[in-house]
Protein backbone atom coordinates (compact mmCIF):
# COMPACT_ATOMS: atom_id res chain seq x y z
CA UNK A 1 0.00 0.00 0.00
CA UNK A 2 1.53 3.28 -1.17
CA UNK A 3 -0.04 6.35 0.45
CA UNK A 4 0.70 9.91 -0.72
CA UNK A 5 0.46 12.53 2.03
CA UNK A 6 0.63 16.28 1.44
CA UNK A 7 -0.05 19.37 3.48
CA UNK A 8 0.23 23.14 3.87
CA UNK A 9 -0.63 24.32 0.36
CA UNK A 10 -1.45 27.82 1.58
CA UNK A 11 -3.33 28.99 -1.51
CA UNK A 12 -0.33 28.28 -3.76
CA UNK A 13 -2.07 27.01 -6.88
CA UNK A 14 1.07 26.63 -9.06
CA UNK A 15 2.59 24.38 -6.39
CA UNK A 16 -0.59 22.31 -6.09
CA UNK A 17 -0.84 21.82 -9.85
CA UNK A 18 2.80 20.71 -10.01
CA UNK A 19 2.21 18.35 -7.10
CA UNK A 20 -0.69 16.65 -8.87
CA UNK A 21 1.44 16.16 -11.99
CA UNK A 22 4.23 14.64 -9.92
CA UNK A 23 2.13 12.36 -7.74
CA UNK A 24 0.31 10.99 -10.78
CA UNK A 25 3.63 9.42 -11.87
CA UNK A 26 4.15 7.62 -8.53
CA UNK A 27 1.55 4.82 -8.80
CA UNK A 28 0.07 5.46 -5.35
CA UNK A 29 -2.94 3.62 -3.92
CA UNK A 30 -4.36 6.42 -1.78
CA UNK A 31 -3.88 10.14 -1.17
CA UNK A 32 -4.64 12.34 1.83
CA UNK A 33 -4.28 16.06 2.52
CA UNK A 34 -3.37 17.15 6.05
CA UNK A 35 -4.73 20.67 5.81
CA UNK A 36 -3.93 24.37 5.54
CA UNK A 37 -5.34 24.84 2.08
CA UNK A 38 -5.56 28.63 2.43
CA UNK A 39 -3.61 31.71 3.53
CA UNK A 40 -0.52 33.62 2.35
CA UNK A 41 -1.36 33.65 -1.37
CA UNK A 42 -4.11 34.61 -3.81
CA UNK A 43 -5.73 31.30 -4.83
CA UNK A 44 -7.61 29.93 -1.79
CA UNK A 45 -10.82 29.20 -3.72
CA UNK A 46 -9.00 27.57 -6.63
CA UNK A 47 -7.00 25.34 -4.28
CA UNK A 48 -10.13 24.27 -2.40
CA UNK A 49 -11.91 23.54 -5.68
CA UNK A 50 -9.04 21.37 -6.96
CA UNK A 51 -9.01 19.32 -3.75
CA UNK A 52 -12.79 18.89 -3.81
CA UNK A 53 -12.91 18.02 -7.51
CA UNK A 54 -10.58 15.08 -6.88
CA UNK A 55 -12.45 13.93 -3.78
CA UNK A 56 -9.29 13.87 -1.68
CA UNK A 57 -9.87 13.16 2.04
CA UNK A 58 -8.68 16.34 3.76
CA UNK A 59 -8.14 17.58 7.30
CA UNK A 60 -8.73 21.06 8.66
CA UNK A 61 -5.50 22.94 9.27
CA UNK A 62 -5.38 25.79 11.74
CA UNK A 63 -5.69 28.36 8.94
CA UNK A 64 -8.65 26.47 7.46
CA UNK A 65 -10.28 26.38 10.89
CA UNK A 66 -10.00 30.17 11.24
CA UNK A 67 -11.13 31.06 7.72
CA UNK A 68 -13.97 28.53 7.89
CA UNK A 69 -15.36 30.54 10.80
CA UNK A 70 -14.58 34.00 9.35
CA UNK A 71 -12.18 34.52 12.24
CA UNK A 72 -9.38 37.07 12.32
CA UNK A 73 -7.18 34.50 14.09
CA UNK A 74 -5.40 31.68 12.28
CA UNK A 75 -3.81 30.00 15.31
CA UNK A 76 -0.36 30.80 13.94
CA UNK A 77 2.60 31.24 16.31
CA UNK A 78 4.03 34.53 15.08
CA UNK A 79 7.14 35.44 17.05
CA UNK A 80 7.58 39.16 16.37
CA UNK A 81 5.33 42.20 16.09
CA UNK A 82 6.27 42.42 12.41
CA UNK A 83 5.18 38.83 11.80
CA UNK A 84 1.92 39.45 13.65
CA UNK A 85 1.20 42.54 11.52
CA UNK A 86 1.92 40.63 8.33
CA UNK A 87 -0.27 37.78 9.54
CA UNK A 88 -3.20 40.12 10.14
CA UNK A 89 -2.98 41.30 6.52
CA UNK A 90 -2.91 37.70 5.29
CA UNK A 91 -5.93 36.46 7.21
CA UNK A 92 -7.92 39.61 6.47
CA UNK A 93 -7.18 39.31 2.74
CA UNK A 94 -7.94 35.59 2.74
CA UNK A 95 -11.27 36.24 4.43
CA UNK A 96 -12.07 38.74 1.68
CA UNK A 97 -11.18 36.26 -1.07
CA UNK A 98 -12.85 33.07 0.17
CA UNK A 99 -16.37 32.53 -1.14
CA UNK A 100 -19.19 31.25 1.02
CA UNK A 101 -19.38 27.78 -0.54
CA UNK A 102 -15.66 27.24 -0.05
CA UNK A 103 -15.87 28.60 3.50
CA UNK A 104 -18.58 26.08 4.35
CA UNK A 105 -16.36 23.30 3.05
CA UNK A 106 -13.48 24.42 5.30
CA UNK A 107 -15.80 24.57 8.29
CA UNK A 108 -16.81 20.92 7.90
CA UNK A 109 -13.34 19.39 7.48
CA UNK A 110 -12.40 16.75 10.12
CA UNK A 111 -9.65 17.20 12.68
CA UNK A 112 -8.19 13.67 12.40
CA UNK A 113 -8.23 10.69 10.05
CA UNK A 114 -7.40 7.27 11.51
CA UNK A 115 -6.44 4.23 9.43
CA UNK A 116 -6.27 0.81 11.08
CA UNK A 117 -4.41 -2.08 9.49
CA UNK A 118 -4.50 -5.72 10.58
CA UNK A 119 -1.22 -7.28 9.46
CA UNK A 120 0.62 -10.33 10.83
CA UNK A 121 -1.57 -10.42 13.93
CA UNK A 122 -0.56 -6.81 14.68
CA UNK A 123 -2.98 -3.94 14.77
CA UNK A 124 -1.19 -1.00 13.18
CA UNK A 125 -2.78 2.42 13.61
CA UNK A 126 -1.95 5.36 11.37
CA UNK A 127 -3.17 8.72 12.64
CA UNK A 128 -3.27 11.73 10.33
CA UNK A 129 -3.41 15.14 11.99
CA UNK A 130 -2.47 18.68 11.05
CA UNK A 131 -0.50 19.90 14.06
CA UNK A 132 -0.71 17.19 16.71
CA UNK A 133 -3.35 14.78 18.07
CA UNK A 134 -3.93 17.22 20.93
CA UNK A 135 -4.30 20.51 19.10
CA UNK A 136 -4.58 21.62 15.48
CA UNK A 137 -1.91 24.31 15.91
CA UNK A 138 0.57 22.48 18.16
CA UNK A 139 4.04 22.36 16.60
CA UNK A 140 5.82 18.99 16.69
CA UNK A 141 9.37 19.96 15.76
CA UNK A 142 12.07 17.39 15.13
CA UNK A 143 13.92 18.24 18.35
CA UNK A 144 10.94 17.53 20.62
CA UNK A 145 11.97 15.44 23.60
CA UNK A 146 11.62 11.72 22.87
CA UNK A 147 9.58 11.01 25.99
CA UNK A 148 7.17 13.80 25.10
CA UNK A 149 6.76 12.56 21.53
CA UNK A 150 6.20 8.99 22.69
CA UNK A 151 3.63 10.12 25.25
CA UNK A 152 1.68 12.02 22.58
CA UNK A 153 1.69 9.01 20.27
CA UNK A 154 0.81 6.47 22.96
CA UNK A 155 -2.08 8.58 24.25
CA UNK A 156 -3.38 8.87 20.69
CA UNK A 157 -2.89 5.13 20.05
CA UNK A 158 -0.77 5.97 17.00
CA UNK A 159 1.89 3.61 15.71
CA UNK A 160 2.46 5.93 12.77
CA UNK A 161 1.72 9.63 13.31
CA UNK A 162 1.69 11.82 10.20
CA UNK A 163 1.43 15.59 10.49
CA UNK A 164 2.42 18.92 8.94
CA UNK A 165 2.12 22.48 10.29
CA UNK A 166 5.85 23.17 10.84
CA UNK A 167 6.62 23.00 7.07
CA UNK A 168 9.84 21.14 7.92
CA UNK A 169 9.89 17.44 6.94
CA UNK A 170 11.44 14.69 9.05
CA UNK A 171 11.00 11.07 10.10
CA UNK A 172 11.74 9.87 13.64
CA UNK A 173 11.59 6.24 14.78
CA UNK A 174 10.92 5.70 18.48
CA UNK A 175 10.71 2.47 20.45
CA UNK A 176 7.99 2.22 23.11
CA UNK A 177 8.57 -1.46 23.79
CA UNK A 178 9.11 -2.73 27.34
CA UNK A 179 10.79 -5.74 28.94
CA UNK A 180 13.00 -6.34 25.95
CA UNK A 181 10.21 -6.24 23.37
CA UNK A 182 10.14 -3.81 20.46
CA UNK A 183 7.23 -1.59 19.52
CA UNK A 184 8.43 0.89 16.94
CA UNK A 185 6.49 4.08 16.37
CA UNK A 186 7.05 6.51 13.50
CA UNK A 187 6.62 10.28 13.72
CA UNK A 188 6.50 11.70 10.20
CA UNK A 189 6.33 15.39 9.37
CA UNK A 190 5.39 15.53 5.70
CA UNK A 191 6.54 19.10 5.03
CA UNK A 192 4.76 21.62 2.83
CA UNK A 193 3.99 21.71 -0.86
CA UNK A 194 3.15 25.42 -0.99
CA UNK A 195 5.27 27.19 1.66
CA UNK A 196 8.40 25.19 2.60
CA UNK A 197 10.51 26.42 5.51
CA UNK A 198 13.57 24.15 5.25
CA UNK A 199 15.57 26.41 2.89
CA UNK A 200 14.50 24.35 -0.14
CA UNK A 201 11.94 26.24 -2.26
CA UNK A 202 10.71 23.08 -3.97
CA UNK A 203 7.40 21.65 -2.86
CA UNK A 204 7.56 18.57 -0.67
CA UNK A 205 5.37 15.61 0.26
CA UNK A 206 5.67 12.03 1.49
CA UNK A 207 4.94 8.58 0.12
CA UNK A 208 4.36 6.10 2.93
CA UNK A 209 4.61 2.42 1.96
CA UNK A 210 3.00 -0.19 4.20
CA UNK A 211 4.45 -3.60 3.41
CA UNK A 212 2.27 -6.76 3.56
CA UNK A 213 4.60 -8.19 6.22
CA UNK A 214 4.56 -4.97 8.26
CA UNK A 215 4.81 -5.37 12.04
CA UNK A 216 5.41 -3.01 14.94
CA UNK A 217 8.38 -5.18 15.96
CA UNK A 218 10.30 -4.31 12.77
CA UNK A 219 11.26 -0.65 12.36
CA UNK A 220 12.01 -1.17 8.65
CA UNK A 221 8.68 -2.72 7.67
CA UNK A 222 7.38 0.64 6.46
CA UNK A 223 9.15 3.01 4.08
CA UNK A 224 8.98 6.79 4.14
CA UNK A 225 10.03 8.59 0.97
CA UNK A 226 10.38 12.37 0.96
CA UNK A 227 9.56 13.72 -2.49
CA UNK A 228 10.62 17.17 -3.69
CA UNK A 229 9.32 18.68 -6.93
CA UNK A 230 9.88 21.89 -8.86
CA UNK A 231 7.09 24.35 -9.53
CA UNK A 232 6.85 27.89 -10.85
CA UNK A 233 7.99 29.64 -7.69
CA UNK A 234 8.30 32.98 -9.47
CA UNK A 235 4.67 32.88 -10.61
CA UNK A 236 3.53 32.29 -7.02
CA UNK A 237 5.88 34.97 -5.66
CA UNK A 238 4.85 37.54 -8.27
CA UNK A 239 1.18 36.92 -7.47
CA UNK A 240 1.88 37.91 -3.87
CA UNK A 241 3.74 41.05 -4.93
CA UNK A 242 0.82 42.08 -7.14
CA UNK A 243 -1.63 41.66 -4.25
CA UNK A 244 -2.21 43.43 -0.91
CA UNK A 245 -0.18 40.68 0.80
CA UNK A 246 3.23 41.62 2.25
CA UNK A 247 6.11 41.21 -0.23
CA UNK A 248 8.01 39.32 2.47
CA UNK A 249 5.83 36.28 1.75
CA UNK A 250 7.10 36.29 -1.83
CA UNK A 251 10.70 36.24 -0.65
CA UNK A 252 9.89 33.35 1.70
CA UNK A 253 8.75 31.30 -1.30
CA UNK A 254 11.89 32.14 -3.25
CA UNK A 255 14.18 31.18 -0.38
CA UNK A 256 12.20 28.26 1.06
Amino acid sequence: MKIALFSDIHANLPALEAFFKDVETRNTDAIYCLGDLVGYNIWPNEVIDEIRRRGIPTLAGNYDWGIGRSSDECGCAYKTDEEKAMGKVSISYTNELVKEEQRRYLRTLPAHIRLEYQLNHDKRNILLVHGSPRKVNEYLFEDRDEKSMLRIMEQADADILCFGHTHKPYHRILNSGTDGSNHYRHAINIGSIGKPKDKDPRGGYVILTINPESTVADKDSIQVEFIRFHYDVEKAAKAIEDSPLPNEYAEMLRKG
